[in-house]
């Protein structure tokens, strides 16, 4: 494996893309990120996730959206002609994407053609682009394989990740731009998204409040830990690999009443489950093949689901905490 020491990371605010950013500055990399802190969930979050990051001195951070060539330009210029490109930057999540499937379709592939086109112009070592385990749409059967066809999604989201994936894939024929597409498998973890089960059932269960579960849940999910999808990022980023799509879950299967069962265990709650019809869009199983991330990202999940979720709790009893400080505090000055 090679390895680049100058990244630029979109979504760098995000769930993931902070997580991957304190890796990359922990390894002795110099890092640009590019954020437009959309409204999706709330921006203080957001700036809490890069708190460590911001104050680094190999760390800089460009405000502005994929879609805004200027602001790529200004990211890249940071980041420097020959840098590597992680691009997270999406609008997410299945459900949203329903409500407002051109949105999603304007940022998720126009905004990923802005950054391929900046990346060959560039010069750019090589572009890691987040795809989605969504891509494989309505599956019983598993483990999915990168292999398998995927032309059939069930929801706007899943097929904008596909299409990002075949942009990627016509910009490597025609640059030789040496591409990875990863598909990630529902991570979770330290600074997950609220609208992401784990999170919001947490957030739910503490509150006292009921936990909606659709269909009756039985639908499995291969629940990936954090630190393990960004072990699969550098990976890819390091890879010599020139055109690649892998899979980066945990290779086994979760149902959603088994992680009601260990979130609530973990906080000492009983959940109060309120079972609704199957939503549009959902599907009832993800489970990845790893095989060929092992051997081409020398990728190697270590963390099992249960002692990942303890993590979780701690991260988010901690995170608690200071807001408690910090409103004791304001209460203090007023």
């Amino acid at each position: 494996m090679s390895r680049s020491d100058s990244i630029l990371v979109t979504g760098a605010a995000g769930f993931i893309g902070s997580t991957l950013i304190d890796r990359l500055l922990a390894e002795g990399r110099t890092v640009v990120g590019l954020d437009s802190f959309d409204p999706f969930y709330p921006e203080n979050e957001k700036r809490e996730n890069l708190a460590a990051a911001t104050s680094h001195e190999r760390f800089q951070l460009v405000e502005g959206d994929i879609r805004d060539e200027a602001a790529v330009d200004r990211a890249f210029g940071a980041a420097g002609d020959g840098a590597l490109v992680v691009h997270l930057a999406a609008l997410a999540g299945v459900r949203p994407s329903l409500e407002r499937p051109t949105e999603y379709a304007d940022v998720n592939v126009r905004g990923t053609s802005v950054m391929l086109d900046a990346a060959v112009r560039r010069c750019a070592a090589g572009f890691v682009f987040a795809s989605s385990s969504s891509v494989y749409g309505e599956r019983s059967d598993g483990p999915f394989r990168e292999s398998d066809p995927v032309d059939h999604p069930i929801s706007p989201y899943a097929a904008t990740k596909k299409a990002g994936e075949l942009i990627a894939h016509s910009f490597h024929h025609a640059h030789e731009l040496p591409v990875r597409c990863l598909r990630f498998f529902t991570a979770y973890g330290p600074r997950q998204r609220p609208d992401l089960a784990v999170r919001k059932f947490a957030d739910r269960l503490l509150r006292g409040e009921s936990l909606p579960v659709f269909g009756d849940g039985s639908a499995r999910r291969d629940f990936t830990y954090i630190d393990d999808i960004v072990s699969g990022v550098v990976g890819a980023i390091d890879t010599n690999v020139s055109w690649g799509v892998f899979n980066l879950g945990a290779g086994r299967t979760i149902s959603v009443l088994e992680m009601i069962e260990s979130l609530a265990h973990q906080l000492g709650l009983v959940p109060n489950l309120d079972f609704q019809r199957r939503q549009t869009g959902d599907v009832s199983n993800t489970w990845a093949d790893i095989s060929a991330a092992q051997s081409a990202l020398d990728y190697a999940p270590a963390v099992e689901f249960d002692a990942g979720v303890e993590r979780f709790v701690a991260w988010l009893a901690t995170r608690s905490a200071a807001a408690r400080d910090t409103a004791a505090q304001r209460g203090e000055q007023r």
